[in-house]
This record gives C-alpha cells, sequence and structure tokens, in this order.
C-alpha cells in the first residue's frame, strides 16, 4: 500500500468520524476536500505512468461523466479507434441510470437497451425519462442465462435495432461470465465491458458456481476473474484493457481488435483500486441532462 493511498484512506476515516461526531458541516466539507483532492491526484499518477509504459492503452485516457469511475473516457477512445461515433448498446445492469457505462453514450445520440434486476431503479428511470420510440428501452428483469437471449432479441426488435450490437456491458455482481458468454453469442458486440473479480490477478480462473438466483452479499463473492472472462471468450473477443480502478475489463470482437496493439492479459490486468471510485466528476449526478437531451430531440 502506497503512503498516498494510506493518506487517503486516513482522510476517508478521519470524514467518517466527523460525520458520526456531528462536527460542523464546514469541518466534514473541508475533509472531503482534501479526499477528492487526494484520489485526483492518485488517479492522474496511474494515468501518467500507464502513459509512460503502454501509450497506445485506452485505459490510460480514462475519464468519468456519468461511470463509476474511468469507464467514459476508456469507451469513447475504444469506439473512436472503431470509428463509431454512434451506434447501439445493451447494459445489463444499468442500476437507477445515475450512474453507468452508457448514460453518456445516450447523451451523444447512441441508442439502446438499459436492463436491471431491481424494481426501485427501474421505476425511478421510468419517472425521470420521457417515453423515447427508436432510443431507449427500460426493461426491469433478473437476467439469467436461461431467459438473456429471448430478452435481449424482444427489446432490440422493439426498439427497431439488428441483433447485432456496437456495444455490451454488464454488471450484474455475480452470474457475470455466464451471462456475458450467452448475450455476447445473440448480439455479438463490437465491444465488450464486463466487471471482473480484481481480487483475483492474472491467470487466476475463478469464477461464482452458477445459481439462477444468485444474489451478491456484499462480499468477495461475486463475478468472476481477469483470466476466466479471458479463457471463456477464447479467440472470439481479445482483451484491449482493464480500468484503473480494476472494476470493468474491456474486449474488442477479434475481427476488429487489429486497430489495437496486441498485449498480454498480464499486462493489461489491473489490481482493485475500488476506493478511486469516491473520485467524483462534479455535483452528483441526475437524470435530468438525459431527460432534456431525450425529450428535445425526440418526439414522445
Amino acid at each position: 500500500m502506497t503512503k498516498l493511498i494510506v493518506t487517503i484512506m486516513l482522510r476517508l476515516e478521519r470524514l467518517i468520524r466527523n460525520l458520526l461526531n456531528g462536527r460542523s458541516k464546514a469541518a466534514a466539507a473541508a475533509t472531503d476536500v482534501n479526499l477528492q483532492l487526494a484520489l485526483a491526484r492518485e488517479m492522474s499518477h496511474l494515468r501518467r505512468e500507464l502513459h509512460e509504459s503502454m501509450p497506445d492503452n485506452p485505459a490510460a485516457y480514462g475519464f468519468k461523466v456519468y461511470s463509476q469511475s474511468d469507464e467514459d473516457g476508456i469507451i469513447e477512445i475504444i469506439c473512436n479507434r472503431l470509428q463509431l461515433d454512434t451506434g447501439t448498446f445493451v447494459e445489463i445492469g444499468c442500476g437507477s441510470g445515475r450512474e453507468n457505462n452508457t448514460h453518456y453514450l445516450l447523451l451523444k445520440d447512441w441508442r439502446g437497451v438499459w436492463v436491471d434486476g431491481d424494481a426501485s431503479s427501474i421505476a425511478l428511470i421510468r419517472t425521470s425519462l420521457p417515453e423515447v420510440k427508436g432510443r431507449l428501452r427500460i426493461a426491469q428483469c433478473f437476467v439469467t442465462k436461461e431467459n438473456i437471449a429471448n430478452l435481449l432479441r424482444g427489446e432490440l426488435t422493439a426498439l427497431g435495432a439488428t441483433h447485432s450490437i456496437d456495444l455490451l456491458s454488464i454488471d450484474i455482481d455475480g452470474n457475470d461470465l455466464p451471462v456475458a458468454l450467452v448475450a455476447s453469442e445473440v448480439t455479438s458486440p463490437k465491444v465488450l465491458v464486463v466487471e471482473y473479480n480484481a481480487k483475483f490477478p492474472y491467470p487466476t480462473l475463478q469464477c461464482v458456481k452458477y445459481d439462477p438466483s444468485h444474489s451478491w452479499k456484499n462480499d468477495d463473492y461475486h463475478g468472476a476473474s481477469l483470466g476466466a472472462f479471458v479463457q471463456a471468450f477464447g479467440t472470439r473477443y481479445r482483451l484491449i484493457c482493464c480500468n484503473l480502478a480494476g472494476t470493468n475489463a474491456f474486449f474488442v470482437r477479434s475481427d476488429l481488435a487489429g486497430q489495437f496493439p496486441p498485449r498480454q492479459p498480464a499486462e493489461l490486468y489491473q489490481p482493485a483500486r475500488f476506493y478511486l471510485t469516491a473520485l467524483r466528476s462534479g455535483h452528483p449526478s441526475s437524470l435530468s441532462y438525459l431527460a432534456n437531451h431525450l425529450g428535445s430531440r425526440v418526439d414522445r
């Protein structure tokens, strides 16, 4: 653990203590500012190191708009290299829509499908966003490898899109790998973003035992290691990079991966730095800009 990380953790603990002890809002705010500065420095340091060692790695250019960490920028540079100005996406595990991998794409005139198993999250989206035909489909479904194929075909047909898409993102805190295998076969995405369990360094092979009713218990038993994803996708998809927070891995379909220099997965693996997800991109996120964008551009 670096000195900077220790400093970050100490400041975070101090912030929590301030809040719990009911200290002044000014003291808590000052601690939060210091924490954000430390996180920003750490992220900048990691990007600089990666740029020096692998300047062609998209993770060296990541940034956050509505993603959990630096995924928005990584997706943008990958799509730029593939000459994808706009396209069609599916995000499985979209949450409330305020923080995910495709909110930013919708603001850039992509279209797609949001899927989540949490009824309250989907209700919030449906309350906040206009009903937009041909731009966004919203589905509440607890996905399994048994139901995902029919769900995707139905939603993409309703969207008015073909079943071959440009980007697929999966984050369901459990059966990510078996669901990703089926979903990628159905949609053949150009870009595939999956949450991996960064606790296990490459080439460790670990994956939760498939259980269609699996529910994450906020422990380390979730998803699959990076090695398990690389092995499962085989020659169909090539690993391009992992984000600096160690939460998401980015694959490109092998017939398109020539746009990216080949690198070994061991070089691209990033360890778990979940503290970086606490770095904010501004005020708390909302669906308001997206509601304005969709409502003003498309007939409801």
